[in-house]
């Protein structure tokens, strides 16, 4: 119960919050706002990484798509934006809110994504290794088309009438260009929930620190990094380390690398090395069609002036001191693994799960002259996993493939470590009467809620999938 001026009252449908992914593990994000009149659904990701999270894909959906008035979305990643054609192939028809930068990135993302699916199951049904007979794509690029038309673009810092008496304001995150925190108010009971998103850090090259919150009642924070601290490393110090040993060896640099805003990182580092003469002007081949389409996104926004976007990188052309090729065609991409002498490699994806990189290991990681280079998260499992753990046989195309290359991890990640998260939940005063702690492994997000409730008093929980929980201030006593 809770009190008005007429004296007590009691919810006839207490908005609640229901955790349909991202719980005990770092994808999938997905929370559904019910307050009774209206269901919002923050986020839409794709569950990516083992096996058995990539099945829940094909899990029926909880609730009834069309019974779901609108899909915020945080950012443009596929673990936040990839299970949106799905959603739509199901009977949701309702708005999707984003930001601009958002929207231009879910365009080249989701559409890759579809054709990949098409790809899968097209090669499944050639080889006949699928259970289902025929294989199907969990959604088509034509799906992942058809649901662009549903997307609406907003402002940062402009709240947007979501109707039923909700209100969304969209928050800079810094984490990837148009990422956003979201904060909903809701009038009916008076309640400010807000939602991380993906936090980037303060010392993002490009882009603008994480906004603050102001205030919210209910904190819905990501834990990625809920478990560790980002040493204080010196990325380009070790990336030339690294790099000339390759060189003077006679062999080349392989970086795996996230086609969305960490092949910018990379690039910026690359970029200041060249300029400030610690490395040599050699060809950086950028080997991956999402990640030239995405930095042209970049290019345009450093060009417009965005205000997403650190000052120092309005109006410039983005990483001019290096000889950067980029490389469309699958046989561009074949030609390169003839290529020797000095040169650096940047692939997708980032833990070489799939793609173009993989085909550049299979080809590099036998040679005891060339380094592999691993720049962010590597999910348990994962193929980077393993490189990074220094396995000595890595399986893959099928096949087992020695490992004599260096493989190094260098961290470059964008996602904030457990100090900055901690940093952006008590930002809001009065501090939030209740945080969520989603979107990472266990080990991680239970650490982050540990440190929140021992470091401030915070009532700090870790919800299990489907979970549901109330939002009204009831559940705050």
């Amino acid at each position: 119960m809770w009190s008005d001026e007429k004296g007590p009252m009691v919810s006839k449908h207490a908005p609640t919050l229901r955790f349909l992914g991202a719980a005990g593990t770092v994808t999938g994000s997905r929370t559904l706002l019910d307050t009774g009149d209206t269901r919002i659904l923050v986020d839409c990701g794709l569950f990516q990484g083992r096996k058995h999270l990539r099945m829940m894909n094909w899990d029926p959906f909880p609730v009834e798509p069309e019974s779901i008035d609108a899909v915020l979305l945080t950012h443009a990643h596929l673990d936040h934006c990839g299970y949106l054609p799905r959603l739509v192939r199901l009977g949701f028809r309702g708005p999707v809110y984003c930001t601009e930068g958002t929207r231009r990135l879910a365009e080249i993302i989701l559409a890759d994504s579809g054709h990949l699916q098409e790809e899968q199951a097209a090669h499944a049904n050639r080889h006949g290794y699928s259970r289902h007979d025929p294989a199907l794509p969990l959604y088509t690029e034509e799906d992942a088309q058809r649901c662009l038309l549903l997307f609406n673009t907003v402002e940062f810092d402009a709240p947007v009438d979501l109707g039923s008496a909700v209100d969304a304001t969209f928050l800079g995150a810094g984490h990837i260009l148009g990422a956003a925190s979201v904060a909903l108010d809701l009038q009916r009971p008076s309640i400010r929930a807000v939602f991380s998103g993906d936090l980037g850090r303060p010392n993002h090259p490009l882009l603008l620190p994480p906004e603050t919150i102001d205030h919210a009642d209910v904190a819905v924070v990501e834990s990625t990094y809920g478990d560790e601290e980002h040493l204080e490393e010196h990325p380009q110090a070790d990336l030339a380390e690294a790099i000339e040993t390759a060189f003077e060896m006679g062999g080349m640099a392989l970086i795996p690398a996230f086609a969305v805003d960490r092949t910018e990182v990379v690039l910026h580092h690359l970029d200041r090395l060249v300029a400030e003469g610690r490395l040599p002007d050699v060809p950086v081949f950028l080997d991956s069609p999402m990640a030239n389409r995405a930095l042209e996104v970049y290019q345009d926004a450093a060009t417009r002036c965005s205000p997403e976007m650190r000052p120092e990188m309005h109006g410039r052309r983005l990483f001019r001191s290096l000889r950067l090729e980029p490389i469309r065609s699958v046989d561009e991409s074949k030609e390169l693994n003839h290529r020797d002498g000095p040169m650096i490699i940047i692939s997708a994806s980032g833990m070489a799960t799939g793609g173009r990189v993989v085909h550049h290991l299979i080809h590099r990681v036998g040679d005891e002259r060339n380094v592999v280079i691993m720049v962010g998260f590597q999910a348990p499992g994962t193929r980077g996993d393993r490189l990074v753990r220094g396995e000595h046989n890595v399986k893959m195309l099928g096949g087992y493939h020695q490992v004599h290359a260096r493989i190094l991890r260098i961290d470059m990640s964008t996602h904030a470590d457990q100090s900055e998260l901690i940093d952006w939940v008590t930002t809001s005063s009065p501090l939030p009467r209740t945080v969520y702690v989603h979107h990472g492994e266990p080990e991680a997000s239970q650490a982050l809620a540990d440190a929140l409730h021992e470091e401030f008093g915070l009532s700090a929980i870790t919800p299990a999938k489907d979970e549901v929980v109330r939002m009204d201030p009831v559940s705050w006593t």
